[in-house]
């Protein structure tokens, strides 16, 4: 029989010996006065004579997080929400069966005690429990050391364990939390309605990306997951809602690491009557906005730099002009704007960035304006660790974006960068539903070219738009990564409590033990 199994059985034996000592094993509620983290903020800094009169009263609950007997006596420390406070367990106070419960607990149990405030010799705030209550048996042990294991997915798969043993890691989940009051307080606030869109559409659209698809069996049809909720969100719009967002989840069927999980969650929204540079300035402000309501201020550390989100700190710069900023000197001269307007002109710049650099993948075949973005990504994305604004998209990778006037192979779009990755997209809305039929046909050009992940036709939008729609911007911000950015977590997995995993050696799908 295995550790884990021989505790298992040794702590059904106590949760039986704690039943039979008139407690219930599993009881349904407590009735509590206090939190721990009340009584802390309470009474931490009232001396002994304070809390003697009056004696303070409480009735609280929490985890054993730590234990030790001392004949007919024993401390213990409780954990809620985080945070823990000691109690004190004297035999003579809560009599011969509550002494003998406190003796059958363990580490991880919960309990509910109720008794007064003291200040122990060492001055530590502790409970004087007078009357101690069962509630709930860990029949497996915690971990002794569990910060720092080696296999990091452990954490991730067993999260509830992390938030017990890590405190830090609870506190990452809190922050996430106050970034999402911020972002709807701040969109509430400009006259925004948020909005609920469906997750299983018949067609996967709003964004460059490969869906999951599901099926309904009553309807006999094919479903995909949600890949953005555009689409819809600019329907509303076409519909009268003026200022409209959703906090939304997106899935994606493609790879895993350090800023993917196929399941995430964006911000949408979208505003009539402006354009790209209207959301731009306004998304700037929410970000700017969100890191002083998640860390106090406007500085939050990532990795071993320091972001600065205050507005004075944002740079603007073309997509153009960011490939030329960062252009590397082993290249050859910097490019001119010239260079982007034909194929001749991109391929020699690819072909000079890769006769010096890391080799970047080109398709001779494909759009100009998609190398262009490619040539982006490689020259220039690992510079932006400050917010950076690139606007100005090729038209190619922007099927969804007006063209600018003066030049109908560049989009009024725009994407914020941070910490080295895009944390926001924008632009402004294409409203022209024959523009759009056309960037849908070439979309399906690209499909039938082998790219799976190039829009599909969306009759159905078409028609909306073809209801009118007004002048509008909108945009998607990755909550995720800003979380990122905002808690100095590297990977988003430690921003999502339960993120996607492979399977666990050893489980079958049903969770139960199989043959290995």
């Amino acid at each position: 029989m295995a550790l884990d199994e021989k505790i298992y059985e040794l702590r059904r034996e106590k949760l039986k010996q704690i039943e039979a000592l008139g407690q219930p094993s599993y009881p349904t509620k407590y009735e509590f006065t206090h939190t721990v983290p009340q009584i802390l903020a309470q009474y931490s800094d009232q001396t002994a004579e304070q809390m003697e009169n009056p004696r303070v009263t409480v009735r609280v609950a929490g985890r054993v997080m730590a234990i030790r007997l001392m004949g007919k006596a024993g401390f213990a420390h409780l954990q809620q929400e985080g945070q823990r406070l000691q109690i004190y367990v004297k035999k003579d106070a809560v009599g011969d069966k509550g002494f003998e419960v406190y003796k059958l607990l363990d580490l991880g149990d919960h309990i509910g005690v109720r008794g007064y405030l003291f200040r122990t010799r060492t001055g530590e705030l502790t409970v004087h429990v007078e009357e101690i209550t069962f509630l709930s048996k860990d029949l497996l042990p915690l971990p002794e050391k569990w910060h720092g294991l080696t296999d990091v997915e452990l954490r991730y798969r067993q999260r509830y364990l992390d938030l017990v043993m890590n405190p830090e890691v609870r506190e990452v989940f809190l922050k996430r939390g106050k970034l999402m009051q911020s972002l709807r307080r701040s969109l509430d606030a400009q006259g925004f309605v948020e909005v609920e869109t469906p997750m299983m559409q018949p067609i996967a659209g709003g964004a460059v990306a490969r869906p999951f698809v599901t099926h309904h069996n009553t309807l006999d049809m094919d479903l995909y997951l949600r890949i953005a909720p555009e689409l819809y969100l600019k329907r509303l719009t076409v519909g009268g809602f003026d200022r409209v967002y959703e906090i939304n989840r997106n899935f994606r069927n493609e790879g895993l690491g350090w800023r993917w999980n196929p399941e995430f969650t964006m911000l949408e929204f979208y505003q009539a009557y402006t354009n790209y540079r209207g959301v731009m300035d306004l998304t700037q402000t929410l970000m700017e906005q969100a890191a002083k309501d998640v860390t106090g201020g406007t500085k939050t550390r990532w990795k071993d730099q320091e972001i600065e989100w205050a507005g004075s700190n944002w740079r603007r710069m073309t997509m153009r002009e960011a490939i030329i900023h960062h252009w590397p000197e082993g290249a050859g001269g910097k490019p001119r704007l010239t260079d982007f307007g034909s194929h001749d002109g991109v391929k020699n710049l690819v072909e000079r960035f890769n006769s010096a650099h890391q080799h970047m993948a080109y398709d001779p075949n494909q759009p100009v304006g998609k190398t262009v973005a490619g040539l982006f990504e490689a020259v220039a994305e690992q510079h932006l660790t400050q917010p950076t604004i690139i606007y100005e998209f090729p038209t190619a990778v922007s099927p969804l974006s007006k063209q600018k006037p003066d030049e109908p192979d560049w989009t009024e779009r725009w994407e914020i960068f941070a910490g080295q990755m895009e944390i926001a997209n924008g632009f402004s809305e294409l409203n022209d539903p024959e523009d759009q039929r056309r960037r849908f046909e070439q979309q399906l050009k690209e499909r039938q070219r082998g790219d799976e992940e190039a829009h599909q036709m969306d009759e159905d939008y078409i028609r909306a738009l073809s209801y009118g729609m007004p002048p509008a911007g909108g945009v998607g911000v990755g909550v995720d990564r800003l979380c990122m950015l905002l808690t100095d977590s590297h990977t988003i997995r430690d921003v999502i409590l339960f993120p996607l995993l492979r399977p666990e050696k050893g489980l079958t799908a049903e969770g139960t033990e199989g043959n290995t």
